[in-house]
């Protein structure tokens, strides 16, 4: 199995920023890609960014320009460093890999983290 575990999140106030990271471990035999939604209470969830194995990133519309993803390979982490943060922004954010844990079966895993509460509110 694979664990990811989410750090950062918290209450911030409009125009604030905030680094979140995740770490995964376990039976990894190799990460193809990490990264970021969030859901927003009623919502479905959603893109924020994402960063694959080589360093091609994909972020949300919305969020370019204020929020950069970045990813530690040698660590298995990434990070997430959102400024200006809004309102809007208030969510749960989940980590994301997609991860192989062999280097035979072709086989890819979609693993979730518990998600960290982020609010930005004055």
């Amino acid at each position: 199995q694979v664990q990811l575990v989410e750090s950062g999140g918290g209450l911030v106030q409009p125009g604030g920023s905030l680094r979140l990271s995740c770490a995964a471990s376990g039976s990894i035999f190799n990460i193809y890609a990490m990264g970021w939604y969030r859901q927003a209470p009623g919502k479905q969830r959603e893109l924020v960014a994402t960063i694959t194995s080589g360093s091609s990133r994909n972020n949300a519309d919305s969020k370019k320009g204020r929020f950069t993803i970045s990813r530690d390979y040698a660590k298995n982490t990434v990070d997430l460093q959102m400024n200006s943060l809004k309102p809007k922004d208030t969510a749960v954010y989940y980590c994301y890999a997609e991860v192989s844990r062999d280097g035979w079966s072709g086989l890819k895993y979609a693993y979730w983290g518990q998600g960290t509460q982020v609010t930005v509110s004055s």
